[in-house]
């Protein structure tokens, strides 16, 4: 299992949960698991072509990865960020 940071925008999907555990061997297979169980939420993470959108950011630990491809390990920590905004 991987620990997956939900980001304060993405809560609504998650019924207010900032942490949720999810499976999966990599960032795409946990973000489908967790579609699975709150659906729309990987469609706001990743876009058509399959790419994370430009306006999010996902981290392995503390390590950025813009491919959904990325290998995950059981106790890995995956942690989902949306860019602010403001004038």
């Amino acid at each position: 299992m991987v620990s997956v940071l939900i980001p304060s925008q993405l809560t609504a999907y998650t019924e207010g949960a900032t942490r949720v555990p999810a499976a999966g061997q990599t960032v795409d297979a946990v973000l489908r698991d967790l579609d699975a169980r709150f659906p729309g939420l990987r469609f706001r993470v990743v876009d058509e072509q399959n790419r994370v959108r430009r306006h999010m950011r996902i981290f392995v630990g503390r390590e950025e990865t813009r491919t959904v491809g990325r290998s995950l390990a059981d106790g890995d920590e995956l942690l989902i960020f949306g860019a602010l905004s403001g004038g």
